[in-house]
């Protein structure tokens, strides 16, 4: 892989219609934003593990919003969402619907029974759920893979954005292009300032990067909009005047790409959302139940100010693009480089000063690295925690927990920056593949974990390494093929890549997975007694303590009456 990234070069990378030179005052104004993250992490720098996996319970529920906006709104979000629906017109309102749909299911089933059953981490949740160490290694292994592949994604925004922003570098690093320079110098100051930090760190950091992306993007979206005459108040309605202009594949349903597709996309989107580790690990981050669904309540509103404004800059950013720069479809139409910096592009096109040109180009690394932070959290805390300390040490001090996890975030550094350097698909679709995992893998254990007390370990066992199968499998067909050889087509088969597509397997992963857990769970033995009263208690509609678990109630003396009414 690294031979293949080394040939790379930066002018393939040039998204047209951009200027890629040093520019002063955005090249200041993003190095100001990184210093401060991390001063950030060095204020807020910890040295025992409450802190480090879920930032001591103590985050409010405003604060705890702010950064489910920011860990969730990544460069997919802020960059790649609008791309797809650039490039692909109907087909990307699969991902705004997919993404809002699955919070929407996480605020009403998962939010408070997870916070009620008070883990440290989303492997520590499977395992101690279904008492099986491998049930607890197999989540670590796949927290660990949805970190590392969703990363990619970050890694090549921050990449593009920073070859804007400060030049082509190319050289610098000997056998490296441009973008491959910046993608080494970003992700090198991110894991910097995580290794110090942990989670407490992190999550003060979400809140400034939260607070910087949403500025950049909305004070973006309302300039371009006015000063092209696209709009004047409301340019989240008003970009339907354009529509019938950017042509049949913008506007027109299912010409990009089949219906089918889009289904399977959107599912694996929802159901992705509902098992991301990195999402769900915030809940553990704050006091109470009632914390967490507020938080989450929070969360979905800052979601919500950026995801309906991506279709109106994508709008925009279309049409300028054809007006400036060419055809957006059709052969050579807008490459996916361009795409992925359309926002950027589009102020870019509206000739706003630089200055503030740089501004929205700093929101994108913003939402790059606020979520790289939480993804690498999850990623060394799955193999801290869960598989250093549960498994393979259970008399490890605090001390050396904490190195085991600042040892496992460099190391997903290392393979997300080598997988950068040559990525084999767009942001989007990069961070696509991670949601098919998580859905197809965890969400199915998360859900049936909380909602039926008889799901037990071998249904688990089976259920799991079901979804990872058919995982990666798709992905061998599809994606695999672009690293070893730089080819689009199916490794082994057409009919598979058709109907179990990489970035929509869950679809037919989920059903699958809940079948087999369930007819297992039926034909073994039940899982123990006080098992199940810790997911009655996650259900109880008798508040608990601040800091106490649904474990803590029963230890205590919960008895079998207890209630599970919701």
């Amino acid at each position: 892989m690294i031979g293949a990234a080394t040939v790379l070069q930066t002018e393939e990378l040039l998204p047209e219609g951009l200027d890629i030179s040093f520019k002063i005052a955005p090249s200041v104004l993003v190095l100001g934003m990184l210093l401060l993250f991390l001063a950030i992490g060095y204020v807020f720098r910890v040295a025992d593990t409450e802190n480090m996996w879920v930032a001591g319970r103590s985050i409010g529920n405003v604060e705890n919003g702010m950064a489910i906006g920011a860990n969730w709104m990544s460069a997919a979000s802020y960059l790649g969402m609008a791309s797809l629906i650039a490039l692909s017109g109907f087909y990307g309102l699969a991902f705004v619907v997919g993404w809002t749909t699955g919070y929407f299911i996480l605020l009403i089933f998962m939010a408070a029974q997870l916070r009620r059953f008070g883990k440290y981490t989303a492997p520590d949740f499977v395992g101690d759920r279904f008492n099986s160490d491998s049930a607890r290694a197999i989540a670590a292994v796949t927290t660990f893979l949805i970190g590392f592949v969703y990363a990619i994604g970050q890694a090549r925004g921050m990449g593009l954005v920073g070859l804007y922003i400060f030049g082509d570098f190319g050289g610098v690093i000997p056998g490296l292009s441009g973008y491959q320079v910046m993608v080494v110098a970003m992700m090198t100051i991110t894991v910097g300032y995580l290794t110090l930090s942990g989670m407490l760190g992190a999550t003060k950091n979400m809140a400034v990067q939260y607070v910087i992306l949403i500025v950049a993007f909305l004070a973006g979206l309302y300039l371009v909009g006015f000063t092209q005459g696209y709009s004047t108040v409301l340019p989240h309605l008003e970009y339907g005047t354009l529509i019938t202009e950017l042509g049949n594949e913008f506007s027109e349903p299912f010409t990009n790409e089949s219906y089918y597709l889009w289904i399977a996309t959107c599912f694996s989107l929802i159901v992705g959302t509902c098992g991301l580790p990195h999402v769900l690990v915030r809940f553990y981050t704050v006091e109470s139940e009632r914390t967490a669904r507020w938080s989450t309540v929070w969360g979905l509103f800052f979601i919500c100010l950026l995801y309906w404004s991506a279709p109106a800059f994508a709008a925009f950013g279309t049409d300028l693009f054809a007006e400036n720069v060419g055809p957006v479809y059709g052969d050579p139409g807008m490459s996916s480089e361009a795409g992925d910096v359309i926002v950027v592009l589009a102020a870019q096109l509206a000739e706003l000063p630089q200055w503030f040109v740089g501004l929205v180009a700093a929101g994108g690394i913003a939402a790059a690295i606020a979520t790289t932070a939480g993804l690498f959290i999850a990623g060394s805390s799955a193999i801290s925690h869960d598989l250093y300390t549960n498994i393979i040490n259970p008399d490890a001090t605090q001390r050396q927990q904490v190195l085991v996890g600042r040892l496992s975030i460099v190391a997903l550094g290392v393979l997300t920056t080598l997988a950068a350097l040559d990525p084999a698909a767009p942001i989007a679709a990069l961070v696509s593949y991670a949601f098919s995992l998580a859905g197809a893998v965890l969400f199915p254990m998360f859900f049936l974990g909380m909602w039926w007390e008889n799901t037990n370990r071998q249904g688990a066992l089976a259920g799991m390494l079901t979804g990872l199968g058919i995982w990666s499998l798709a992905m061998i067909n599809e994606v695999l093929p672009a690293y070893l050889s730089g080819s689009e087509a199916p490794l082994l088969s057409e009919w598979l890549a058709t109907w179990v597509p990489a970035i929509g397997a869950a679809l037919v992963a989920v059903p699958l997975v809940f079948a087999i857990t369930i007819v297992v769970s039926m034909v073994t033995d039940e899982p123990p007694m006080e098992t199940k009263r810790i997911v009655r208690q996650c259900h109880s509609p008798e508040p608990m303590g601040q800091q106490q678990t649904a474990e803590d109630v029963v230890t205590d003396g919960g008895t079998d009456e207890t209630p599970a009414d919701d």
